[in-house]
């Protein structure tokens, strides 16, 4: 009888596998949401590589860089109309939304920027 106390006292039971990692949410990432994040960052790509190859070329830009740029423009007006959309639902994560709300403004700035300095 005391022997079976011993074991018992010195029994550490540890948790099972995957034991309190289980998480019951209904949240789900939106699809506009990763779909804003997925043109935002498809934007900012296409915009950073017009303008290093312009760069590149002297400073002339070249029209099929400045369709690209134009282009990107659609995507990130599309992209943000997605994020602001996704980011409004309920029971989601809100990571996408908001990556996909960040890069598509800072692609409008940019596109803006460009712009008003090709007309100085």
């Amino acid at each position: 009888m005391e022997e079976r106390k011993k074991r018992r006292k010195l029994n550490i039971k540890f948790p099972g596998r995957g034991h309190g990692r289980y998480v019951f949410t209904d949240k789900k990432h939106p699809e506009k949401g990763v779909l804003s994040a997925a043109l935002g960052l498809i934007s900012v790509v296409t915009i950073i590589y017009a303008v290093f190859l312009s760069y590149k070329n002297g400073g002339e830009a070249e029209g099929k860089y400045a369709v690209a740029v134009m282009i990107c423009l659609v995507y990130s007006i599309a992209g943000l109309v997605l994020g602001i959309m996704s980011r409004m639902e309920k029971d989601i994560f809100r990571l996408f939304p908001t990556l996909g709300i960040i890069l598509n403004v800072l692609s409008l700035i940019w596109v803006g920027l460009l712009l008003y300095f090709s007309f100085l």
